[in-house]
């Protein structure tokens, strides 16, 4: 029968991740990307790909890209935990903005509408890689255009997809939420419990 394990690698550099797994009693060690990694190419998008083939495919790559790493420096055997998360109106994925006037239009794209966040989660255990995806969905009231100017020069939509991070002040204008909180936040507690579990991690 396969071990015990008493930690996991997480392969990601998002703060919320790691705190969503302390919320969760998980001891992680951070295995991010050497500085001449391309981990920004992993998230490039496919022309004409779905959202939920599009986060599911990154979520793999990153994955692969993670054990190599592991591999690669030596280090002891223990579960890797990749994630990877992106908002889409429709079709359309909106990925992490650019520059500002990129933050603000993904923005008013979202302002009193729907949308949804898909987060896709990957687990290898050492033997085999198991894969989980959270849907949620997400509707925005109107929000002033004075409020959104504010949000994007606070810096806060940068470097998170669809442009805003659902624990901070632009939360006050979401007036519905289905589905996973900690998967709109970027690591569905539930779905990464099943595949920590599965993968026999001790927490």
């Amino acid at each position: 029968m396969q071990a015990f394990h008493d930690f996991v690698y997480l392969a990601s550099q998002s703060p919320r991740r790691r705190q969503l797994l302390d919320q969760l009693g998980v001891r992680h060690e951070l295995l991010l990307p050497a500085p001449d990694e391309d981990a920004e190419a992993l998230e490039a998008e496919v022309r004409g790909e779905l959202p939920a083939d599009y986060v599911q495919r990154v979520t793999r790559n990153k994955l692969v890209a993670a054990r190599e790493r592991l591999r690669t420096r030596g280090l002891p055997a223990a579960p890797v935990l990749c994630s990877d998360t992106t908002v889409a109106l429709g079709r359309r994925i909106l990925g992490k903005p650019v520059d500002a006037a990129h933050a603000l239009a993904t923005l008013q794209a979202l302002s009193g509408r729907n949308h949804r966040v898909l987060t896709a989660v990957g687990v290898h255990d050492g033997r085999r890689s198991r894969f989980a995806l959270s849907l949620s969905s997400v509707r925005f009231a109107e929000i002033p255009p004075e409020v959104l100017s504010r949000y994007v020069a606070s810096g806060e939509p940068f470097g998170k997809a669809g442009a805003y991070a659902i624990q901070s002040s632009l939360a006050g204008w979401i007036a519905r939420i289905a589905g996973s909180y900690s998967g709109i936040m970027g690591l569905p507690l539930y779905e990464t419990t099943q595949l920590l579990r599965q993968a026999r991690v001790r927490f």
